[in-house]
């Protein structure tokens, strides 16, 4: 066995007499030094083994995560406090069995319950190795790849298992006691290789395993934020792990937990779920604030305007947040009246404050309709008057269709022109013969529907024409004349003029009246009346035949004749006649 360094015995800043609990003489005996440091391995050896076959310790303070005890040292032992069951804590002035297993970086003994053998000889070492046994040691040294450790002989424990990242944390363990396991063994060669971290290990696991069985779904607990990652974080709750996912930090939507986190932060949570067979903690922190759904029925009514940040858009529509936890949908077709949406994008930006109308509120399901243009006010209210008929309106072309093209007049309000209502003088096929997107033209008002919300346009009722002139030249009582061009069922269409044409009653046709003669008596039948013939016969002579009563010429298609005006319908531009 190699003899340990009588300078560096104990703990940090003691020498071999404070171990062995003499005071350091000051002057030094004339016995040997042999004798001195034989006495010294001794009482070494004797506290070695009263810390590895354990100690009782009385309890000082009870923390959130620890037991202090006084173990009958200088410096105070810290124990873990998942070394005891939850509902079996111990309370300061209790006496507990332990064992020393090393010191702190703080330079507290680290303490362990239970007893922990220190090996004796090498049949001890070969048992403790087949068994894999927890046994003590004692850090003598830092050598190349490790570290040099006294197990009642000298072994080796590789830098990579002795719990520690770096160089600094290597020299902290020097003349420290650890707890450690022989992984190697070689009798013959006295090659030993022990490791501390796999026993670090085991005490993790077994308090994660102790803990985990302590938990019930429902609990609020306590923990410290481990680590991040894009879809939460991992939160140590008392020796076990939980997984905070990034929806249950906050109502309010959260895009990364770094966000709202940071490592090392304490938090209190509550356990939302836990998996048996995959041993998985489920946590969350906004299950322990109210629902901000729980009060929306009664703080938001349907028309009331409000204001939020757009927090994503996908095709149909933008998300509104206008408190934590509560978001609305904007829909395409409620971004714009002046012009249908394709995207959202069109119109709003993610992280975009903007000004919204409440449409409607569900608080059964949890959602909430919003409206955009409804903030700016509808541009049909009061469409009815100043786009009545007859009303010249001017504005660009914004769409052409087969059928028409459409202009607007105001933000949110369109007209359309059909093809027929854009010339008079020719005819239209297609409206980009005539018109192009952008183009501003003056139109009529000729139709209004603000149900539908649709305008009739038409450009050709601003051209002067033929019947616009004849309207104006003429008044109602004129006589004029007139080629009948249809005669249908006791109407008549009568042209005027070129492109002026009007209509007409036409009055029933009598029939030619027959004079009544008396009957001439039997005797005055058989004589005819020589002399009445005679007069007929004088008078069609000198008359050419027209002492006979005319008749009227029936009504018919291509007859000219004089008319009477009737009515003028300017506004109408309609003409009715009557039979003169």
């Amino acid at each position: 066995m190699s003899e340990p360094n009588a300078s560096k015995t104990g703990a940090p800043g003691t020498t071999a007499a404070d171990v062995a609990g003499e005071p350091l003489p000051e002057t030094l005996p004339s016995e040997s030094f042999k004798d001195m440091f034989t006495e010294y391995e001794q009482s070494h050896a004797r506290k070695k083994e009263a810390g590895a076959q354990g100690r009782e310790g009385t309890v000082i303070a009870v923390t959130a995560d620890s037991i202090v005890l006084d173990i009958g040292f200088k410096t105070e032992g810290v124990l873990p406090l998942t070394a005891f069951p939850a509902d079996k804590a111990p309370k300061p002035g209790d006496k507990v069995q332990v064992t020393i297993k090393g010191r702190d970086p703080e330079g507290y003994y680290e303490l362990t319950r239970g007893k922990v053998e220190r090996p004796t000889d090498w049949a001890s070492l070969e048992k403790a190795f087949a068994e894999k046994s927890t046994i003590v040691g004692t850090v003598t040294g830092v050598v190349k790849g490790g570290l040099s450790v006294d197990i009642g002989v000298r072994a080796f424990m590789p830098a990579s298992r002795s719990g520690t990242h770096d160089a600094a944390e290597l020299e902290k363990l020097v003349e420290q006691e650890i707890r450690c396991r022989i992984i190697k063994l070689d009798v013959e060669e006295e090659d030993v290789v022990v490791d501390r971290r796999a026993i670090a290990e085991d005490e993790e696991r077994a308090g994660k395993e102790r803990r985990y069985s302590e938990l019930k779904e429902g609990e609020t607990v306590e923990g410290e934020v481990r680590s991040l990652t894009d879809y939460g974080a991992f939160v140590d709750i008392g020796g076990a792990d939980a997984l905070l996912h990034v929806g249950e930090i906050s109502w309010r939507r959260v895009n990364k937990p770094s966000d709202a986190l940071s490592v090392g932060q304490r938090i209190e949570a509550r356990i939302i779920k836990i998996d048996s067979d995959k041993r998985r903690i489920a946590i969350s922190m906004k299950q322990l604030q109210p629902h901000p759904w729980d009060a929306v029925a009664e703080k938001y009514r349907a028309g009331e305007r409000v204001h939020g940040t757009v927090t994503r858009l996908t095709e149909y529509g933008a998300f509104v947040e206008i408190e934590p936890g509560i978001e609305g949908l904007i829909h395409i077709s409620e971004m714009s009246w002046a012009k249908r949406v394709r995207t959202a994008s069109d119109v709003v930006k993610a992280g975009e404050t903007v000004e919204a109308v409440i449409l409607g509120v569900n608080a059964g399901e949890r959602r909430m309709s919003l409206g955009l243009k409804q903030a700016l006010g509808d541009p049909w209210v009061g469409a009815a008057q100043k786009y009545a008929p007859g009303t010249v309106v001017e504005g660009p072309v914004t769409n052409i269709m087969k059928f028409g093209a459409f202009v607007q007049l105001a933000e949110g309000v369109e007209g359309m022109i059909h093809v027929s209502e854009i010339s008079a003088e020719k005819r239209i096929n297609h409206p980009q013969e005539v018109l192009r997107v952008g183009q501003v033209v003056k139109a009529q008002v000729v139709g209004l529907d603000t149900e539908k919300r649709n305008i009739r346009l038409s450009m050709k009722q601003l051209v002067p024409t033929g019947l616009d002139e004849y309207l104006a030249e003429h008044k109602e009582g004129d006589m004029v004349t007139g080629r009948m061009v249809e005669v249908v069922e006791g109407r008549a269409r009568v042209e005027l003029g070129e492109g002026v044409v009007a209509t007409c009653r036409i009055p029933e046709e009598r029939p030619a009246k027959e004079e009544k003669r008396d009957e001439p008596s039997s005797s005055a039948a058989s004589k005819p009346d020589l002399s009445s013939l005679g007069s007929m016969l004088q008078a069609r002579w000198k008359s050419g035949g027209a002492a006979d009563e005319a008749k009227p010429e029936a009504s018919r298609a291509g007859q000219i004749r004089k008319f009477r005006i009737a009515k003028l319908d300017v506004a109408g531009k309609k003409i009715e006649l009557e039979w003169e």
